[in-house]
């Protein structure tokens, strides 16, 4: 906290102005910074604020500071088009620009579904003024007949049921009144519940700000204790760049293996990863992998799993599952209160109750053994491919061979995937071009390709499935997702896969091969590459931005100008 100040001073032509901290810092441009800050007191005294209050660092009343709140865009998961995912890069540059023009010693970033909370961590670690991330926390789950059922896992099994003719109309209009039963995000480990556990494990906020239900009055305690939080870390001047370091960063990957998060969380943690300067480059996509195949699966959620989100909060959420993951953390790492990771847990204490037990599996007795969340390579994904193994629904196809059946787009897969005239059988590998980075674009959720209905209406529930594009974290199956270079691009394998080919793919040696002679791919490239030449239109606007300056998956799908080493 800085001591009372006399107002008069800011008015003193005499003195040099302290732009630090406070409502000093970041003036708007007049050429004289006194005449900035009469100008700038003169409007927010407009809003209520007297002298004595606009002399404070900004924080929470409680801790002695100011809260003034100010808007950036907001991203809704099924109200975005073409996907919220397209719009990720343009919220996180409108968080940094926000942050760092704003008079503020310290920001609380409300955030909530999927790609908020990772645009917010890119862009306040981009500002590095001190950044607090406050999530909106998981709803609670609904009922219907008696089984509990929650978004958005839920939402998916029951419309793969009604897609085979298993559920009638009735059932599946009924249902989805329960399926959203209160406000708050997912409440499985889907996106949104990976970014919060993942954000936690960073350091960023309290470990039950993880889990605590939307609705819940921890929520509020919560808020309460991020806001005593802000203003400690203005005092400490606890900025990210400086906080976080590669350990934080492993120890987040590591709790992403442990909870069977979503992929979403691999694109979104490089993305992340790399506005960092002293980190970017250090961490790769091969580290996902590396750090999976020691860390086992331990906490029994859907998708992986069978529970919810309340279910992990009422287990102890993220403190239980830090205790059970100590050997593997790296506890030296800070957090947003100066503590280190092991001194929060010290303090915490143990969570072994039986419920815990069921819930957050101990190392000795896994959910999965190891690799949650899986990196794969070959000709087909020579930037590489990721696959969500533990929530594959038929174990056999981690290791498989079959005929590709193609469609180039979404288009394409909606006019053909339910032809009863469609070449397909339970052995085919299903392959969706088109819906990369580039492609779609934005890389929209597509990747959980449905089951033909033929095939369904036959019992067949899992297929091998193959795409650049990502799928919801509420989402299983046996897919392969992020395959790079993406199929939009000229020289992309996954671009000249035709019917029929054999596609290879070998979980366990990391494998995903097109089986069709090296000669012929690069025929089929070259051809490609000709029949493409000259024929892009140049694309205006947020459009034409994101398709020129956009990365791959490997890379986050962040706009290489805002990445920390910036554009080659």
């Amino acid at each position: 906290m800085q001591p009372d100040r006399n107002p008069l001073e800011d008015y003193d032509l005499s003195r040099p102005l302290d732009t630090r901290n406070g409502l000093r810092q970041g003036l708007t441009a007049y050429g004289d910074p006194h005449f900035s800050l009469f100008l700038r007191k003169a409007f927010i005294k407009a809003a209520g604020y007297g002298e004595d209050a606009l002399t404070r660092p900004r924080g929470v009343q409680l801790s002695g500071g100011l809260p003034i709140e100010f808007p950036t865009i907001s991203l809704h998961e099924s109200f975005a088009s073409p996907t919220s995912m397209y719009l990720r890069n343009l919220m996180s540059m409108d968080t940094e620009e926000m942050i760092k023009a704003q008079p503020l010693d310290a920001c609380i970033m409300i955030g909530g579904c999927d790609k908020t909370v990772p645009a917010q961590l890119m862009g306040g670690i981009s500002a590095n003024k001190p950044v607090l991330p406050l999530v909106t926390g998981p709803m609670l789950p609904g009922s219907y007949r008696g089984v509990r059922l929650g978004a958005c896992t839920d939402c998916r099994n029951n419309w793969a049921a009604y897609r085979a003719g298993v559920m009638d109309i009735e059932d599946i209009a009924a249902l989805n009144d329960e399926l959203a039963p209160t406000s708050g995000t997912c409440g499985v480990m889907g996106t949104a519940s990976t970014m919060a556990c993942i954000t936690a494990a960073l350091g960023l906020m309290p470990l039950r700000g993880a889990s605590a239900p939307a609705v819940s009055a921890t929520r509020l305690r919560v808020a309460e204790e991020t806001g005593k939080n802000a203003v400690l870390a203005v005092t400490d001047e606890h900025r990210p760049q400086e906080l976080l370091t590669k350990e934080s960063f492993l120890n987040a990957i590591t709790v992403l293996q442990a909870i069977g998060g979503s992929t979403n969380a691999v694109v979104h943690l490089l993305a992340i990863i790399n506005r960092h300067p002293a980190v970017a480059g250090t961490i790769t996509l091969d580290t996902f992998d590396e750090i999976g195949r020691k860390t086992p699966l331990l906490v029994d959620l859907k998708p992986s799993g069978d529970n919810y989100m309340s279910d992990f909060e009422n287990a102890g959420g993220m403190t239980a599952l830090l205790q059970v993951l100590r050997p593997l953390l790296h506890l030296s790492a800070k957090t947003i209160t100066g503590q280190t990771l092991g001194e929060v847990l010290d303090a915490a204490g143990t969570h072994d109750f039986p419920y815990s037990l069921e819930i957050i599996r101990p190392l000795n007795n896994p959910l999965f053994p190891a690799s949650s969340i899986v990196v794969l390579r070959g000709n087909l994904a020579p930037g590489g491919a990721v696959m969500k193994a533990s929530a594959s629904k038929d174990r056999r196809l981690l290791k498989h061979s079959g005929p590709a059946v193609v469609f180039s787009n979404t288009a394409d897969l909606a006019r053909r995937i339910d032809d009863p005239d469609l070449a397909v059988t339970p052995d085919s590998v299903l392959i969706l071009q088109g819906i990369g980075p580039i492609g779609h674009p934005g890389m929209p959720e597509a990747g959980l390709i449905p089951i033909p209905r033929k095939l369904g209406a036959l019992g067949v529930q899992d297929m091998l499935r193959l795409s650049d594009g990502r799928m919801s974290g509420t989402a299983g199956g046996t897919i392969v997702l992020h395959i790079s270079p993406e199929s939009a691009l000229p020289s992309s394998v996954l671009g000249v896969v035709r019917d029929g080919d054999m596609i290879r793919c070998d979980v366990e040696s990391r494998i995903l091969q097109l089986e069709v002679p090296e000669e012929e791919i690069k025929r089929r490239i070259q051809e490609r590459e000709s029949a493409l030449r000259g024929a892009e239109r140049k694309k205006r606007g947020y459009r034409g931005l994101y398709e020129r300056s956009v990365n791959q998956a490997e890379c986050g799908v962040d706009f290489d100008f805002l990445t920390a080493v910036g554009p080659e």
